[in-house]
């Protein structure tokens, strides 16, 4: 059995949400590395049907294996919904952001209450609720699909005014409701972004789930008892790639990823044919 294995963990994202996993992973897993995929050619996911989404996850999966890492994880709640609805499979291990956020929330929730925060995609498969409801049958969930939180995160919009107005437009009627909800979930990795003015929108005594910190755990766990092999070496490396180099992606990419730097990016074609071998 191998006693170390220095290959990095890999994730993907359709654009800059996937780095609020990303940070949280490097803060957990400070002796890991790690190969960052943007797929800013396509963004948003959040608003493509679920065929065009799993050849996409197909696509993005397949690029980082061949890249030699030891996981891939799914840091986007609507790829995650895909890979949710697909059988076991051989090879590299695959993590998703919904499950982690599903069993956080019900650990949080008192009474059983939750709210769910997400993109249309990951809104109308109703990803969290079967989650949640598969784990335990009482537990009610209410969602809210937020189309415009995505692109107000990618410009770089997060603490502009006209962001708390479109917040609060989505947030207040989920929780002007007489369902008592004392859990909110930001089912998609860009929302932890706008984090603050969410939880002010949503009201004290409310508790935000963010499936980046959940996902990390999840993989610490995983390293701590041998399912994945740990890094054994102190030559950090950290690999940023992009399928686009949008204008402005660079400085808000270093400003979430604080206090952790990012040196430059990569711009990559996945669609090479010799990557998409089965």
């Amino acid at each position: 059995m191998l006693q170390n294995d220095n290959r990095p963990i890999a994730l993907f994202d359709s654009g800059i949400g996937g780095l609020t996993v990303l940070r949280a992973l490097m803060d957990q897993l400070p002796n890991e590395s790690f190969v960052y995929l943007g797929d800013t050619a396509r963004l948003p996911y959040g608003s493509k049907s679920p065929q065009t989404i799993e050849r996409y996850l197909q696509q993005n999966t397949r690029f980082l294996e061949s890249r030699n890492v030891k996981a891939v994880v799914v840091a986007c709640n609507s790829a995650s919904t895909v890979l949710l609805g697909r059988g076991p499979r051989q090879g590299v291990p695959i993590y998703n952001v919904i499950e982690p956020g599903a069993r956080t929330a019900l650990k949080f929730s008192r009474n059983r209450k939750i709210g769910v925060l997400g993109t249309k995609a990951t809104i109308a498969a109703l990803s969290y609720v079967n989650t949640i409801r598969s784990l335990d049958q009482a537990a009610m969930v209410y969602q809210q699909a937020c189309p415009l939180l995505v692109p107000l995160v990618e410009e770089g919009w997060e603490a502009d005014p006209v962001a708390k107005l479109i917040v609060e437009r989505y947030v207040g009627p989920l929780m002007a409701g007489d369902d008592g909800l004392d859990t909110l979930i930001l089912g998609c990795t860009h929302y932890p972004v706008l984090k603050k003015i969410i939880g002010e929108a949503a009201g004290s005594g409310i508790h935000l789930v963010d499936g980046a910190e959940a996902v990390g755990a999840e993989l610490a766990a995983d390293l701590a008892s041998g399912r994945l092999i740990p890094s054994a070496s102190r030559e950090f490396s950290l690999e940023v790639m992009t399928t686009d180099t949008a204008p402005g992606f660079l400085e808000v990419a270093r400003r979430l990823m604080l206090p952790h730097r990012i040196e430059r990016l990569v711009e990559v074609d996945i669609s090479l044919p010799s990557l998409l071998k089965p």
